[in-house]
């Protein structure tokens, strides 16, 4: 499998994950390998997309970038954009959604719980309606923190699952989880980088926008 190179250099590499294939850690083929095997040079892993989602990410190819981009996640300086389609209709066009998420690792499940104890973070993100067909809803979404899925939960927990999201109560299985990631943003070297990718328009249910 070759993957989509938006940019290389000795440093990084920016690429589109596809939809299928882990970001890291897998015993069989996974983004860490395939591009180490592509680029011919080591990667380290800095942020994650769940298996089922696809769309636009950054790899170091040493340690130091690694640090750099892992510190800007943290200090909230790198900028993660998403689309999604989710069952049902925002109330708000515009919103943004604050919950408290408990990871339970033993099902790989997040959960928004009411107060605050071990293990539960609070998780942020921002919402903009960009398109309505049907029973469903096209969002764009700009997170302001990186919990385990928290796209995927905060909606859900709202009776709006993403669409062929059966983990967290869509009853729609004609696709997996419709969530895309489809912009980020960093620092390299003093000056802000920016690459976008889009899914594939020709596939449900980013065919009905």
């Amino acid at each position: 499998m070759m993957i989509d190179i938006l940019f290389e250099n000795d440093d990084l590499v920016v690429c589109v994950k596809p939809v299928g294939i882990p970001s890291q850690n897998d015993r069989a083929e996974d983004m860490v390998k395939i591009l180490a095997e592509q680029s011919k040079s080591g990667i380290y892993p800095v942020h994650r997309l769940d298996t089922a989602v696809g769309g636009t990410m950054v790899f170091a190819k040493n340690s130091k970038t690694a640090a750099s981009l892992s510190k800007q996640i943290t200090d909230g300086n790198f900028r993660k954009h998403y689309i999604a389609a989710v069952c049902g209709k925002p109330e708000e066009k515009h919103g943004v959604l604050e919950d408290l998420l408990f990871k339970d690792s033993a099902k790989n499940k997040s959960y928004v719980v009411k107060r605050l104890r071990k293990g539960v973070k609070k998780a942020v993100l921002e919402y903009d309606v960009l398109a309505e067909r049907d029973d469903m809803s096209l969002v764009s979404v700009l997170l302001h923190t990186g919990r385990s899925h928290q796209i995927r939960v905060q909606f859900a927990s709202r009776k709006m699952p993403l669409v062929g999201d059966g983990k967290y109560g869509s009853r729609d299985n004609r696709c997996t989880v419709a969530l895309w990631s489809s912009k980020i943003s960093f620092l390299y070297n003093s000056a802000e980088m920016a690459f976008e990718s889009e899914p594939d328009k020709q596939k449900f249910p980013w065919v009905l926008f």
